[in-house]
């Protein structure tokens, strides 16, 4: 049997000196004022014959797809490989800096990650690797009561030809990494960073996070006031709050990081010690691509969107109406969009996404439809764009489906989310990829 080989390399990317953080653009000021704990890029490269292929997962909310495309080509051309044979996923925290206007930052990300490619290559050794599925605890459905998650916390274990030491675990996990809210202008990985620390003491290994299908789960601690913050990012700038009360709120959420990482933990400790890591028979990374439409709102169906994200979120839309009302005296009513559905499968499961915030009923939908529950669709993937909801929340509206694209269109090219039809045939196309390939 042909032997696959991996190697693992990691780099601290913590900006050197203050930037503009990503997450909270409704925020009055967004730069940084000091760091709560480093941001870290992780690489896995490997190879199979003369197939290479690398994983990099980034504690960043995301860069535009064109700006982690760039990343990828640029990696792709030092492996060598195809940029389809290159996959990014961000944590989506809400705490590191925002690499479309950081330009110096995102170059020095690019630089320490490329080196980290040649480490790591250097690092490959034949590798055995087996799938678990841990239960999901920590997150919560934030677009009402009663509302579906992805139920699964995907693992992927890694271990050396021998199986007596685990090199690498993968974790896939679904919650919104914004335990940090908006009153927090610090650096940080948010849950993600502790939930590495302790599962890498637990099983001495490294710990790679890949964050799920979480466009509509929050995680499922945070300080008081959070939903709050959630809906007026804005206010905090004008909120009377005592020093008794920051303190308060900053114990909150310290605790909060723990126990988001304490309960990721104790899900996946029954699961880890069952993961039998087997040869690799099947390994590939691949991509398909499909175009998808966003129709250009009406005049006065545009004012009533914006009219309600102020009254409900205090989100200034006058901006994205010049750019509605530009469009349509272009006579431009419909806006396209190439997505790529990227996929890493390793024998009998995979992990697969689209840049876009995933609502987590399209992830179920795809487990149920290939009958696999180690099949695990994710956003976040090769970069961040809009909202991408189902039909039905489509239809509810709301800040994920219409408000966000207030503050985002000038970074995701489009004034409104990916049509109501498009979760439904994304799903199909995922399902029939897994199975064609």
């Amino acid at each position: 049997m042909d032997l696959t080989y991996m190697g693992y390399e990691e780099r601290i990317i913590t900006p050197k000196k203050p930037v503009q953080i990503a997450g909270y653009d409704a925020r009055i000021d967004n730069c940084s004022r000091g760091t709560m704990k480093d941001l870290k890029a992780q690489i896995l490269v490997g190879k199979r014959n003369e197939d290479r292929f690398c994983l990099v997962t980034i504690d960043s909310l995301g860069f535009t797809v064109g700006l982690t495309n760039v990343l990828r080509e640029r990696i792709a051309e030092i492996l060598p490989a195809k940029m389809e044979q290159v996959m990014v996923c961000f944590s989506h925290t809400h705490a590191a800096p925002n690499a479309a206007v950081e330009k110096d930052y995102y170059e020095s990300v690019c630089q320490s990650i490329l080196s980290g490619v040649k480490k790591a290559e250097e690092s490959m050794e034949p590798v055995y690797a087996g799938w678990g599925s841990g239960e999901n605890t920590v997150g919560i459905n934030r677009r009402g009561s009663g509302q579906p998650i992805d139920p699964r916390i995907g693992i992927l274990k890694i271990c050396g030809e021998r199986q007596e030491k685990t090199k690498v675990l993968i974790v896939r996990i679904t919650a919104h990494c914004n335990v940090l809210m908006p009153d927090n202008f610090l650096i940080s990985p948010d849950y993600f960073g502790e939930a590495r620390e302790v599962l890498e003491r637990r099983y001495g290994c490294k710990v790679m996070m890949v964050q799920g299908a979480s466009g509509d789960v929050r995680p499922r601690y945070r300080q008081e006031n959070a939903d709050f913050l959630e809906i007026h990012p804005a206010e905090v700038h004008f909120m009377d709050i005592s020093d008794q009360m920051k303190v308060r709120y900053t114990a909150q959420s310290q605790k909060a990081l723990k126990n988001m990482a304490d309960d990721i933990c104790k899900s996946l400790e029954p699961v880890i010690d069952k993961i039998n890591p087997k040869p690799i028979n099947r390994i590939s990374m691949f991509s398909v691509k499909s175009t998808f439409y966003a129709d250009v709102p009406e005049l006065n169906r545009a004012r009533q969107i914006a009219s309600e994200a102020w009254e409900q979120g205090k989100i200034d839309g006058t901006g994205w109406l010049l750019e509605v009302e530009r469009l349509l005296n272009n006579h431009e009513t419909r806006q396209s969009a190439e997505i790529e559905l990227q996929f890493f499968t390793v024998n009998d499961g995979c992990l697969c996404g689209v840049p876009s915030e995933v609502m987590s009923d399209i992830a179920v939908e795809i487990w149920k439809k290939t009958s696999n529950p180690m099949v695990f669709f994710n956003g976040y993937t090769n970069g961040c764009t809009s909202y991408l909801p189902t039909a039905a929340e489509y239809d509810r509206g709301g800040y994920e489906v219409l408000w966000s694209n207030l503050l985002y269109y000038q970074y995701h090219g489009r004034v409104m989310p990916l049509n109501r039809d498009t979760a439904d045939r994304l799903a199909d196309e995922a399902v029939k990829a897994w199975k064609e390939y």
